[in-house]
């Protein structure tokens, strides 16, 4: 139970809670006339369905208005379930924040957008929502972010991060990998208000049970404030048969009782009572209620009751995370209410009318304003104490393009990578100071230690280091509140989700992070769609994945990536590169960070080895502008690492760990009179764009096409890569030449190097046939 609020400070208790319900219903027309409005008065010449979801939108109105109408503070952010977006424009309307002619642009190109967009729509939308249980988590890694960002740079304030969600919603198990992680018990500022209206997409949920996932959020360490019943049913326990009716209802089936919201009175009267011993008892009940009272009772539920919900609000436990489970119905006072097909249905033009004439709308106007009155003074109220003021952006620190010294002997990418984010430390401590690493419990084996042992384990509060007196212990894991790593556990969802608000800090408190997320290439896809989300959402990260590719020869199997070295071609608001050399490597670290925290700015996915090469191999230039020339070729995508002697017979095309494969294929192709130009790509997606540039189909750069394949030079080319071979195929377009791609296609295996590059066709003697074959040689 939940303790009552019996006054609230602007008015008296009554007075607000009738304000309220005018509010309410309102927001509840507003939603089903804009849904109806891209269905059936915005002209569609194409007769392609719109669709919205009008139910969606009914369940959640109370949770809406009272949240937003009386317990958020400007310092809130609230993340709302998908289809719930016309209602959150709706609520937006009342605000003042969105014309009512952007309610009639819903779907529509340029327009509202079908989810909540923070990028797409005109109006305050604090999360980018539309797959599920992305928008649910999110809350908790902007609280996380917000911690970070205060505790270094004052100025993100506090208040609550609230995630409004379906119950459905809970299947998607990436919300339980956030729920339980240890990171999460402290945040208090959480708050997730489930929509537990019982109902899926296709059906009544048939076993969905409030007390198992009360279970599950305790025992994670959150506070659960359950609203199932409304003031009108809690007095009907009390009269004489209450108890059987609080005993039948809890005891009934979701699809029984999905099934009596459909029921006439006479069908209700018949049905409620039930066969058992609630029968006579509550027949007796029944025979007391008008059909009005009864058609109501049956509905009252605590997510609908106004003054249940702010009690709930009032009762939560800031010092621990916080669920409150509200019963809901879907699609209520809308004439599809309850109904296991609802989803997506639309209300007639008669009913609509009717939804009007209920909710004292008008459908010839339907975006006419509330009246005067209590509750259009609310709305004004609200929106004077909601309006966020302009958010003062503090440009990043400038990130240095290069350290100025070149690796030798041999060495990893892996390695270099670690080593630049010490560097950075030392050249550019106030770049540096903005970064933080996150990864998946899995620091020491990415080289991320002597970042660690420099900048310490961020942690709310200061934690003893019991072995920091433990002559064999080298990674020292020293957590308090300035360090600059955070590690999550084995969930890459969460990692992702973590980076894509910690990316997001430069637009909502103005202060910009580096955000970097360190985990193993094999598992980067795991984490690619909410990586993705957060990119459309504003966040801006870099992603480590490594080690990486059939390189990995002794894991064996599907732990080989293969389809991430491609990411970059078909990620939007996403720079890959994989570069080859240790300081190839560095060169894309600093220009992936520079790109971080900036209006202008974007992701990066970089991809890593642990395969040890030879860095002279890189021939990196001595002379100060030809190695910026280098730099500038290998941050934009490719750079002409061997020119052969006069015209060249083929162009050896080769990226990441298969570069010395490319160069002793050059080596040996020379001693059987064959040409052969080698070419060092670091980020085939900078190269297609610069492609697609050429026709005209992107705005991107060309000049690196000119200078790593001159059209002089041009030849068939061989393409190499640890990866799927179509990465790089499309390279002959640039001069529209002759290409054989290699790469990997199949599953791995374990073994030797040698072995393994054998077996996929991208070792040496792969791409001498494959130069041959082209070049006709016999």
């Amino acid at each position: 139970m939940v303790p009552d609020t019996t006054t609230s400070p602007r008015t008296g208790r009554q007075e607000l809670l009738t304000a309220l319900g005018e509010i309410e219903q309102r927001v509840l027309w507003l939603s089903a006339a804009t849904i109806d409005h891209a269905n059936r008065v915005r002209p569609n010449p194409t007769g392609l369905k719109v669709g919205g979801h009008q139910a969606s939108c009914a369940s959640m109105v109370s949770i809406m208005t009272t949240l937003w109408f009386h317990e958020l503070t400007a310092d809130d952010r609230v993340s709302v379930k998908p289809h719930a977006s016309p209602a959150l424009h709706a609520v937006n309307h009342l605000l003042g924040e969105l014309p009512a002619e952007a309610l009639t642009t819903l779907r529509s190109f340029g327009g509202l957008q079908s989810y909540p967009s923070r990028t797409k729509d005109p109006d305050p939308v604090d999360y980018s929502t539309g797959s599920v249980g992305i928008g649910a988590t999110a809350p908790i890694w902007g609280a996380l972010a917000r911690r970070y960002v205060e505790g270094r740079f004052p100025g993100a304030g506090t208040g609550r991060q609230y995630a409004l969600l379906g119950d459905a919603e809970l299947d998607e198990g990436a919300c339980w990998e956030a729920v339980q992680d240890p990171m999460v018990a402290g945040l208090g500022e959480v708050v997730w208000i489930v929509d537990l209206n019982r109902q899926s997409l296709d059906r009544v949920v048939p076993a969905l049970s409030a007390e198992r996932l009360a279970g599950m959020f305790e025992a994670a360490g959150w506070q659960v404030l359950t609203l199932k019943y409304g003031e009108q049913l809690t007095e009907l326990f009390s009269r004489p048969g209450g108890e059987a009716l609080r005993t039948r209802l809890d005891t009934m089936g979701n699809p029984e009782y999905q099934r009596l919201l459909r029921c006439t009175p006479a069908e209700l009267r018949d049905r409620l009572p039930g066969t058992g011993s609630t029968r006579e008892p509550l027949e007796r009940l029944v025979a007391t209620l008008d059909d009005d009272a009864l058609h109501s009772a049956v509905r009252n539920l605590g997510g609908h009751d106004l003054g249940a919900l702010l009690d709930a609000y009032a009762a939560i436990d800031d010092t621990r995370p916080t669920v409150i489970l509200a019963y809901t119905v879907k699609g209520r006072g809308l004439h599809s209410e309850g109904h296991p097909q609802n989803h997506s249905s639309l209300l007639t033009r008669d009913q609509l009318a009717d939804l009007a004439t209920r909710t004292g709308a008008d459908p010839d106007d339907p975006w006419r304003p509330l009246p005067d009155g209590a509750a259009a003074r609310l709305c004004a109220e609200r929106a004077g104490e909601l309006r966020r003021p302009p958010v003062e952006r503090i440009a990043p620190p400038p990130v240095p393009t290069d350290f100025g010294r070149t690796p030798g002997g041999t060495g990893t990418t892996q390695q270099a990578f670690g080593r630049a984010l010490l560097d950075l430390s030392r050249s550019a401590p106030e770049a540096a100071a903005r970064v933080v690493t996150v990864s998946p419990d899995v620091s020491s084996s990415t080289n991320l230690g002597g970042w660690l042992n420099k900048v310490g384990v961020w942690s709310p509060t200061e934690r003893v280091d019991w072995f920091a007196d433990d002559a064999e212990t080298i990674l020292h894991w020293r957590e308090n509140p300035t360090g600059q790593h955070v590690e999550l556990g084995i969930a890459e969802t969460n990692l992702v989700g973590l980076l894509g608000e910690l990316g997001a800090t430069w637009s909502r408190w103005g202060q910009p992070l580096l955000p970097i997320g360190i985990m193993y290439d094999p598992f980067v896809n795991r984490a690619l769609e909410p990586w993705q989300f957060g990119i459309y959402a504003g966040g801006q990260s870099l992603l480590v994945g490594t080690p990486s590719g059939v390189t990995l020869a002794p894991e064996g199997g599907a732990h080989q990536s293969i389809t991430t070295p491609s990411l970059g071609l078909e990620q939007p608001g996403c720079t890959t590169w994989e570069p080859a050399f240790a300081q190839d490597a560095e060169w894309c670290v600093l220009a992936a960070l520079s790109l971080l925290g900036r209006p202008d700015g974007g992701s990066a996915y970089l991809r890593l080895s642990t395969r040890p090469v030879d860095q002279s191999l890189a021939a990196v230039p001595a002379d100060p502008a030809a190695r910026e020339r280098r730099r500038r070729q290998a941050v934009a995508g490719a750079y002409g690492l061997r020119r052969a002697e006069g015209t060249p017979d083929v162009t050896l095309a080769a990226m990441g760990a298969m570069v010395p494969e490319a160069l002793a294929a050059a080596d040996r192709l020379a001693s059987l009179g064959v040409a052969a130009d080698v070419v060092c790509v670091t980020s085939p997606g900078l190269l297609f764009r610069a492609t697609q540039a050429r026709r005209g189909l992107d705005d991107a750069p060309q000049w690196v096409l000119d200078q790593a394949f001159p059209a002089e030079r041009a030849a068939p080319l061989v393409t190499l890569l640890d990866g799927h071979p179509h990465t790089l195929a499309f390279l002959g377009t640039v001069h529209n030449t002759p290409v054989t791609p290699l790469g990997v296609t199949h599953f791995g295996q374990s073994g030797a190097l040698d072995e393994v590059y054998r077996h996929h066709g991208i070792d040496t003697e792969s791409v001498v046939r494959a130069a041959l074959d082209l070049t006709h040689r016999p």
